[in-house]
Protein backbone atom coordinates (compact mmCIF):
# COMPACT_ATOMS: atom_id res chain seq x y z
CA UNK A 1 0.00 0.00 0.00
CA UNK A 2 0.77 3.42 -1.07
CA UNK A 3 0.53 6.36 1.37
CA UNK A 4 1.27 9.96 0.83
CA UNK A 5 1.47 11.84 4.47
CA UNK A 6 0.50 15.68 4.45
CA UNK A 7 2.05 17.42 7.58
CA UNK A 8 1.04 20.90 7.68
CA UNK A 9 2.67 23.16 10.22
CA UNK A 10 2.49 26.79 11.05
CA UNK A 11 5.00 27.69 8.49
CA UNK A 12 6.08 24.35 6.98
CA UNK A 13 5.04 21.48 5.16
CA UNK A 14 6.52 17.92 5.35
CA UNK A 15 5.54 15.20 2.91
CA UNK A 16 6.28 11.99 2.12
CA UNK A 17 5.33 8.68 0.12
CA UNK A 18 5.93 6.00 1.87
CA UNK A 19 5.31 2.02 0.89
CA UNK A 20 3.92 0.31 3.83
CA UNK A 21 4.93 -3.15 2.04
CA UNK A 22 8.07 -2.96 4.01
CA UNK A 23 8.31 0.43 5.61
CA UNK A 24 10.14 1.62 2.39
CA UNK A 25 10.04 5.24 2.18
CA UNK A 26 9.80 6.36 -1.81
CA UNK A 27 10.13 10.04 -1.51
CA UNK A 28 10.25 13.00 1.30
CA UNK A 29 10.49 16.81 1.56
CA UNK A 30 9.82 19.98 3.18
CA UNK A 31 8.05 23.11 2.01
CA UNK A 32 10.14 26.01 4.64
CA UNK A 33 9.23 29.37 4.94
CA UNK A 34 5.53 29.75 3.75
CA UNK A 35 4.00 33.04 3.76
CA UNK A 36 7.93 34.46 4.16
CA UNK A 37 10.95 35.69 1.70
CA UNK A 38 12.39 33.10 1.16
CA UNK A 39 10.57 30.03 0.82
CA UNK A 40 11.38 26.93 -0.46
CA UNK A 41 10.84 23.35 -0.92
CA UNK A 42 13.25 20.87 -0.52
CA UNK A 43 12.46 17.29 -2.56
CA UNK A 44 14.29 14.29 -2.12
CA UNK A 45 13.33 10.69 -4.24
CA UNK A 46 15.19 7.67 -2.70
CA UNK A 47 18.68 7.09 -4.13
CA UNK A 48 18.65 10.25 -5.40
CA UNK A 49 20.24 14.16 -4.36
CA UNK A 50 17.34 16.39 -2.97
CA UNK A 51 16.36 18.77 -5.66
CA UNK A 52 15.79 22.00 -4.15
CA UNK A 53 13.21 24.89 -5.86
CA UNK A 54 13.24 27.89 -4.04
CA UNK A 55 9.33 29.96 -5.25
CA UNK A 56 7.28 31.98 -3.48
CA UNK A 57 4.34 30.36 -1.49
CA UNK A 58 2.24 33.02 0.16
CA UNK A 59 -0.07 30.07 1.47
CA UNK A 60 -0.22 26.26 2.13
CA UNK A 61 -2.41 25.63 -1.19
CA UNK A 62 0.53 27.05 -3.00
CA UNK A 63 2.73 24.74 -1.59
CA UNK A 64 -0.07 22.08 -1.48
CA UNK A 65 0.59 22.42 -5.58
CA UNK A 66 4.54 22.89 -5.20
CA UNK A 67 4.91 19.50 -3.43
CA UNK A 68 2.15 17.25 -5.56
CA UNK A 69 3.69 19.02 -8.93
CA UNK A 70 7.41 17.78 -7.17
CA UNK A 71 6.03 13.83 -7.18
CA UNK A 72 4.61 13.59 -10.57
CA UNK A 73 7.92 15.78 -11.94
CA UNK A 74 8.60 13.38 -14.71
CA UNK A 75 12.51 13.82 -13.71
CA UNK A 76 12.31 13.95 -9.77
CA UNK A 77 9.25 12.44 -9.01
CA UNK A 78 8.36 8.74 -8.18
CA UNK A 79 4.31 8.01 -9.37
CA UNK A 80 2.53 8.83 -12.67
CA UNK A 81 -0.03 10.52 -11.29
CA UNK A 82 -1.82 10.57 -7.49
CA UNK A 83 -3.96 7.46 -8.56
CA UNK A 84 -1.12 5.27 -7.98
CA UNK A 85 -1.63 6.27 -4.22
CA UNK A 86 -3.67 4.34 -2.17
CA UNK A 87 -4.68 6.81 0.85
CA UNK A 88 -3.78 9.54 2.47
CA UNK A 89 -2.66 10.81 5.66
CA UNK A 90 -3.07 14.25 7.17
CA UNK A 91 -1.45 15.80 10.17
CA UNK A 92 -4.82 17.54 12.35
CA UNK A 93 -3.48 19.26 15.08
CA UNK A 94 -7.01 19.88 16.88
CA UNK A 95 -10.23 18.28 17.14
CA UNK A 96 -11.22 19.15 20.72
CA UNK A 97 -12.65 15.95 22.86
CA UNK A 98 -14.74 14.85 19.12
CA UNK A 99 -11.92 12.43 18.38
CA UNK A 100 -9.33 10.64 20.72
CA UNK A 101 -8.11 8.61 17.94
CA UNK A 102 -7.26 8.72 14.17
CA UNK A 103 -10.58 8.60 11.90
CA UNK A 104 -11.32 8.06 8.01
CA UNK A 105 -12.06 11.56 6.70
CA UNK A 106 -15.91 12.47 6.16
CA UNK A 107 -18.18 15.54 5.53
CA UNK A 108 -19.06 15.21 9.22
CA UNK A 109 -15.22 15.12 9.86
CA UNK A 110 -14.32 17.91 8.21
CA UNK A 111 -17.17 20.11 9.75
CA UNK A 112 -16.06 19.03 13.26
CA UNK A 113 -12.59 20.35 12.12
CA UNK A 114 -13.83 23.15 10.79
CA UNK A 115 -15.64 23.98 13.89
CA UNK A 116 -12.11 23.29 15.91
CA UNK A 117 -10.28 26.67 13.76
CA UNK A 118 -10.54 28.83 16.68
CA UNK A 119 -8.52 25.98 18.97
CA UNK A 120 -6.25 26.08 16.43
CA UNK A 121 -5.56 29.59 14.58
CA UNK A 122 -2.06 28.70 13.15
CA UNK A 123 -2.83 24.89 12.24
CA UNK A 124 -6.18 23.98 11.46
CA UNK A 125 -6.31 25.94 8.63
CA UNK A 126 -3.23 24.91 7.24
CA UNK A 127 -4.62 21.31 7.77
CA UNK A 128 -7.60 21.58 6.30
CA UNK A 129 -6.27 23.63 3.02
CA UNK A 130 -4.41 20.24 2.60
CA UNK A 131 -6.90 17.70 2.66
CA UNK A 132 -9.39 19.79 0.57
CA UNK A 133 -6.57 20.33 -1.76
CA UNK A 134 -5.58 16.39 -1.97
CA UNK A 135 -9.42 15.53 -1.86
CA UNK A 136 -9.72 17.59 -5.36
CA UNK A 137 -6.81 16.38 -6.95
CA UNK A 138 -7.06 12.62 -5.70
CA UNK A 139 -10.90 11.86 -6.06
CA UNK A 140 -12.07 8.74 -4.26
CA UNK A 141 -8.90 8.36 -2.39
CA UNK A 142 -9.11 7.52 1.30
CA UNK A 143 -7.98 10.05 3.26
CA UNK A 144 -7.02 9.53 7.14
CA UNK A 145 -6.99 12.75 10.02
CA UNK A 146 -4.15 11.90 12.68
CA UNK A 147 -4.32 14.27 15.68
CA UNK A 148 -2.01 15.51 17.31
CA UNK A 149 -3.90 15.45 20.75
CA UNK A 150 -4.48 11.54 20.98
CA UNK A 151 -1.04 10.86 22.37
CA UNK A 152 -2.13 12.98 25.73
CA UNK A 153 -5.35 11.46 26.14
CA UNK A 154 -3.62 9.34 28.93
CA UNK A 155 -2.68 12.05 31.03
CA UNK A 156 -4.38 11.99 34.69
CA UNK A 157 -7.18 14.73 35.04
CA UNK A 158 -5.00 16.72 37.48
CA UNK A 159 -2.62 17.36 34.70
CA UNK A 160 -5.54 18.29 32.05
CA UNK A 161 -8.39 20.12 34.43
CA UNK A 162 -7.63 24.09 34.68
CA UNK A 163 -8.73 26.15 37.76
CA UNK A 164 -11.88 27.71 36.38
CA UNK A 165 -15.53 26.63 36.59
CA UNK A 166 -15.94 23.22 36.40
CA UNK A 167 -19.08 23.73 34.25
CA UNK A 168 -16.59 25.09 31.42
CA UNK A 169 -14.94 21.52 31.05
CA UNK A 170 -18.46 19.59 31.11
CA UNK A 171 -20.17 22.34 28.50
CA UNK A 172 -17.60 23.14 26.20
CA UNK A 173 -14.75 20.46 27.07
CA UNK A 174 -12.13 23.21 28.15
CA UNK A 175 -8.81 21.14 29.60
CA UNK A 176 -5.59 20.72 28.07
CA UNK A 177 -5.41 18.52 25.26
CA UNK A 178 -1.62 18.46 24.13
CA UNK A 179 -0.26 18.68 20.83
CA UNK A 180 2.54 17.26 18.76
CA UNK A 181 1.48 13.65 19.74
CA UNK A 182 3.29 12.10 16.75
CA UNK A 183 6.25 13.39 17.75
CA UNK A 184 6.24 12.89 21.40
CA UNK A 185 5.26 9.46 20.33
CA UNK A 186 7.84 8.75 17.76
CA UNK A 187 10.64 9.97 20.07
CA UNK A 188 9.82 8.13 22.95
CA UNK A 189 9.52 4.81 21.23
CA UNK A 190 13.14 5.28 19.36
CA UNK A 191 14.52 6.26 22.59
CA UNK A 192 13.46 3.04 23.81
CA UNK A 193 14.80 1.52 21.54
CA UNK A 194 17.88 3.35 21.02
CA UNK A 195 18.66 2.64 25.13
CA UNK A 196 18.27 -0.97 24.44
CA UNK A 197 15.54 -0.58 27.48
CA UNK A 198 11.54 -1.54 27.63
CA UNK A 199 9.63 1.65 26.97
CA UNK A 200 7.56 0.72 30.40
CA UNK A 201 10.14 0.92 32.36
CA UNK A 202 11.58 4.64 31.33
CA UNK A 203 10.87 8.28 32.74
CA UNK A 204 11.36 10.10 29.28
CA UNK A 205 11.50 14.42 28.78
CA UNK A 206 10.30 14.83 24.98
CA UNK A 207 11.19 18.54 23.75
CA UNK A 208 9.54 19.13 20.40
CA UNK A 209 11.28 22.85 19.69
CA UNK A 210 11.00 24.45 16.52
CA UNK A 211 8.06 27.21 15.16
CA UNK A 212 6.42 25.47 17.63
CA UNK A 213 7.30 23.77 20.46
CA UNK A 214 6.18 21.48 23.78
CA UNK A 215 7.34 19.31 26.00
CA UNK A 216 6.43 16.31 27.49
CA UNK A 217 6.64 13.92 30.34
CA UNK A 218 6.20 10.37 29.35
CA UNK A 219 6.33 8.20 32.03
CA UNK A 220 6.04 3.83 31.42
CA UNK A 221 5.19 5.21 27.76
CA UNK A 222 2.38 7.06 29.18
CA UNK A 223 2.42 10.91 28.46
CA UNK A 224 1.36 11.95 31.90
CA UNK A 225 1.41 16.05 31.29
CA UNK A 226 2.27 18.41 28.59
CA UNK A 227 2.95 21.88 28.25
CA UNK A 228 0.65 23.31 25.52
CA UNK A 229 -2.75 23.18 26.55
CA UNK A 230 -6.67 23.88 25.26
CA UNK A 231 -4.75 25.53 21.87
CA UNK A 232 -1.34 25.17 20.78
CA UNK A 233 -1.34 28.54 22.31
CA UNK A 234 -0.28 27.57 26.17
CA UNK A 235 3.75 26.88 27.27
CA UNK A 236 6.57 27.69 26.24
CA UNK A 237 7.58 30.46 23.93
CA UNK A 238 7.19 29.72 20.22
CA UNK A 239 8.17 31.60 16.89
CA UNK A 240 5.27 33.73 16.69
CA UNK A 241 3.38 32.74 19.83
CA UNK A 242 3.19 33.80 23.44
CA UNK A 243 3.44 30.99 25.48
CA UNK A 244 2.35 30.94 28.98
CA UNK A 245 1.03 34.19 30.25
CA UNK A 246 -0.82 36.15 33.36
CA UNK A 247 -4.17 36.10 31.05
CA UNK A 248 -5.43 39.28 32.58
CA UNK A 249 -2.55 40.51 30.07
CA UNK A 250 -5.54 39.79 27.40
CA UNK A 251 -8.36 42.32 28.96
CA UNK A 252 -5.10 44.94 30.15
CA UNK A 253 -3.80 45.30 26.27
CA UNK A 254 -7.35 45.14 24.84
CA UNK A 255 -8.50 47.98 27.09
CA UNK A 256 -5.02 49.87 26.42
CA UNK A 257 -5.41 49.64 23.15
CA UNK A 258 -8.76 49.61 22.39
CA UNK A 259 -8.90 46.74 20.33
CA UNK A 260 -11.98 44.54 18.95
CA UNK A 261 -13.06 41.61 20.20
CA UNK A 262 -10.19 38.62 19.08
CA UNK A 263 -8.06 41.10 18.36
CA UNK A 264 -5.53 40.12 21.40
CA UNK A 265 -5.67 36.32 20.56
CA UNK A 266 -4.63 37.23 17.02
CA UNK A 267 -1.72 39.50 18.66
CA UNK A 268 -0.84 36.19 20.93
CA UNK A 269 -0.62 33.56 18.52
CA UNK A 270 0.60 35.50 15.60
CA UNK A 271 2.73 38.57 16.38
CA UNK A 272 4.60 37.00 20.27
CA UNK A 273 6.87 34.67 20.68
CA UNK A 274 10.33 35.29 19.22
CA UNK A 275 9.34 37.24 17.14
CA UNK A 276 7.47 39.56 19.45
CA UNK A 277 10.62 39.99 21.73
CA UNK A 278 13.21 39.65 18.98
CA UNK A 279 11.10 41.95 16.48
CA UNK A 280 13.54 40.22 13.76
CA UNK A 281 11.78 37.07 12.80
CA UNK A 282 10.25 33.78 13.74
CA UNK A 283 12.58 31.68 12.36
CA UNK A 284 15.53 30.65 15.26
CA UNK A 285 18.00 30.78 12.19
CA UNK A 286 17.79 34.42 11.51
CA UNK A 287 16.82 35.31 15.50
CA UNK A 288 20.67 33.04 16.60
CA UNK A 289 22.08 35.40 12.93
CA UNK A 290 21.31 38.53 14.86
CA UNK A 291 22.09 37.98 17.74
CA UNK A 292 25.50 36.84 17.27
CA UNK A 293 25.44 40.01 15.18
CA UNK A 294 25.03 41.51 19.07
CA UNK A 295 21.25 42.24 18.42
CA UNK A 296 20.49 42.64 22.13
CA UNK A 297 16.39 41.70 21.12
CA UNK A 298 17.22 38.94 19.62
CA UNK A 299 19.72 37.72 22.59
CA UNK A 300 17.13 38.19 24.74
CA UNK A 301 14.16 36.14 22.61
CA UNK A 302 16.91 33.33 22.58
CA UNK A 303 17.08 33.48 26.54
CA UNK A 304 13.43 33.92 26.96
CA UNK A 305 13.00 30.30 25.07
CA UNK A 306 16.03 28.90 26.69
CA UNK A 307 14.45 29.55 29.90
CA UNK A 308 11.11 28.32 29.62
CA UNK A 309 12.09 24.90 28.00
CA UNK A 310 14.27 24.57 31.37
CA UNK A 311 11.59 25.13 33.94
CA UNK A 312 9.00 22.17 32.27
CA UNK A 313 12.44 20.04 32.71
CA UNK A 314 12.65 21.27 35.50
CA UNK A 315 8.88 20.81 36.53
CA UNK A 316 8.42 17.37 34.80
CA UNK A 317 11.54 15.68 36.81
CA UNK A 318 9.58 16.52 39.83
CA UNK A 319 6.49 15.17 38.55
CA UNK A 320 7.77 12.31 37.39
CA UNK A 321 10.38 11.75 40.34
CA UNK A 322 13.10 11.77 38.44
CA UNK A 323 13.96 11.33 34.65
CA UNK A 324 16.00 8.92 32.49
CA UNK A 325 16.38 10.02 29.68
CA UNK A 326 16.09 13.65 27.59
CA UNK A 327 15.04 13.75 24.07
CA UNK A 328 15.63 16.87 21.56
CA UNK A 329 14.18 16.65 18.37
CA UNK A 330 11.68 19.25 15.44
CA UNK A 331 13.48 21.56 13.70
CA UNK A 332 14.96 23.69 16.67
CA UNK A 333 15.68 20.50 18.72
CA UNK A 334 17.43 18.64 16.13
CA UNK A 335 19.54 21.39 14.28
CA UNK A 336 20.44 23.82 16.97
CA UNK A 337 23.67 22.71 19.10
CA UNK A 338 24.08 25.56 20.57
CA UNK A 339 20.56 25.73 21.55
CA UNK A 340 20.68 22.32 23.35
CA UNK A 341 23.96 23.42 25.10
CA UNK A 342 22.05 26.24 26.39
CA UNK A 343 19.01 24.66 27.73
CA UNK A 344 21.07 21.41 29.27
CA UNK A 345 23.74 24.10 30.56
CA UNK A 346 24.47 23.32 34.33
CA UNK A 347 21.93 20.97 35.09
CA UNK A 348 24.65 18.82 36.43
CA UNK A 349 22.94 18.45 39.83
CA UNK A 350 20.02 17.63 38.20
CA UNK A 351 22.33 14.52 36.33
CA UNK A 352 21.83 15.67 33.32
CA UNK A 353 25.86 16.22 31.72
CA UNK A 354 25.73 17.75 27.84
CA UNK A 355 29.48 16.22 26.08
CA UNK A 356 30.04 19.84 23.75
CA UNK A 357 32.14 17.55 21.16
CA UNK A 358 28.70 15.12 21.18
CA UNK A 359 26.30 17.97 20.73
CA UNK A 360 28.01 19.30 17.56
CA UNK A 361 25.86 17.17 15.33
CA UNK A 362 22.65 18.20 13.54
CA UNK A 363 19.70 15.84 12.45
CA UNK A 364 21.42 12.90 13.49
CA UNK A 365 19.93 10.18 15.49
CA UNK A 366 22.56 10.02 18.46
CA UNK A 367 23.31 10.05 22.09
CA UNK A 368 24.67 13.56 23.20
CA UNK A 369 25.15 13.20 26.83
CA UNK A 370 28.73 12.70 28.86
CA UNK A 371 28.94 8.97 29.23
CA UNK A 372 28.61 9.94 32.85
CA UNK A 373 26.05 11.18 33.04
CA UNK A 374 22.83 9.89 34.73
CA UNK A 375 20.40 11.37 32.60
CA UNK A 376 21.18 10.43 29.08
CA UNK A 377 20.27 13.10 26.24
CA UNK A 378 19.42 12.02 23.08
CA UNK A 379 18.87 14.03 19.29
CA UNK A 380 16.35 12.20 17.70
CA UNK A 381 15.17 13.45 14.35
CA UNK A 382 11.14 12.89 14.65
CA UNK A 383 9.09 11.35 12.22
CA UNK A 384 5.52 12.49 12.24
CA UNK A 385 4.77 11.21 8.90
CA UNK A 386 6.06 7.54 9.34
CA UNK A 387 3.60 7.67 12.45
CA UNK A 388 0.71 8.67 10.30
CA UNK A 389 1.38 6.40 8.03
CA UNK A 390 1.16 3.74 10.07
CA UNK A 391 -2.51 5.28 11.55
CA UNK A 392 -3.70 5.56 7.87
CA UNK A 393 -2.69 2.03 6.77
CA UNK A 394 -4.41 0.40 9.53
CA UNK A 395 -7.74 2.34 9.29
CA UNK A 396 -7.46 1.80 5.29
CA UNK A 397 -6.71 -1.82 5.77
CA UNK A 398 -10.15 -2.16 8.12
CA UNK A 399 -12.14 -0.28 5.79
CA UNK A 400 -11.07 -3.12 2.64
CA UNK A 401 -12.11 -5.91 5.19
CA UNK A 402 -15.60 -4.00 5.90
CA UNK A 403 -16.04 -4.39 2.27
Amino acid sequence: MKILVINCGSSSLKYQILDMDGDNLMAKGLVERIGMEGSVITHKRLGNDAWVNEVPMNDHKEAIKQVLDALTDPTHGVVKSMEEIDAVGHRVVHAGEKYASSVLITEDVMKALEECVELAPLHNPPNLIGIKACQELMPGTPMVGVFDTAFHQTMPPESYIYAIPYKYYEKYGIRRYGFHGTSHKYVAERASEMLNCNLDDLKLITCHLGNGASVSAIKRGKCVDTSMGFTPLEGLVMGTRSGDIDPAIITYIRKKENLPSGAVNEILNKESGVLGISGVSSDFRDIEAAAEEGNERAQLALKVFVHKVRFYIGAYIAEMNGVDAIVFTAGVGENAPNMRDLICHDLGNLGIKIDLVKNKVRGKETIISRDDSPVKILLIPTNEEYMIARDTEELVEKLKVKK
